[in-house]
């Protein structure tokens, strides 16, 4: 077992689905999907460290094994924080020829917001 695949944790895949509002319309909400599993590091870097004082939100390096899409939302197990995704996993995967396969995202804190 490699150094990032001890450090998965259980996170739940949100999905916007459209609802019905009762009222002839409908509402968009985020709702649970898929269970998957990904190692999330806060990004300590100096130019984050200065763009949060700046007041940006706090930035994450986020590790799958399988690629996320851009502004996919999901949610870690253990404490409930949500993040989603900045950016295109298809982009940062390894080459070929290499003997891992995972996919790198960034990612921000965020907050599922009210229906």
């Amino acid at each position: 077992m490699s150094l990032w695949e001890s450090a998965m944790q259980p996170c739940t895949l949100f999905e916007l689905k459209r609802v019905s509002d009762g009222e002839g319309g409908f509402a968009s909400v985020y709702a649970p999907s898929a269970p998957f599993e990904a190692a999330i590091k806060l990004d300590s870097s100096t130019e984050a460290r200065v763009a949060a004082k700046e007041g940006a939100e706090d930035r994450y390096t986020v590790t799958t094994k399988a690629p996320l899409r851009f502004h996919d939302v999901f949610q870690r197990s253990s404490d409930g924080k949500t993040f989603r995704i900045t950016s295109n996993g298809e982009d940062r995967k390894p080459p070929k020829a290499a003997s891992f396969e995972f996919y790198r995202h960034s990612a921000e804190a965020w907050e599922v917001p009210d229906e």
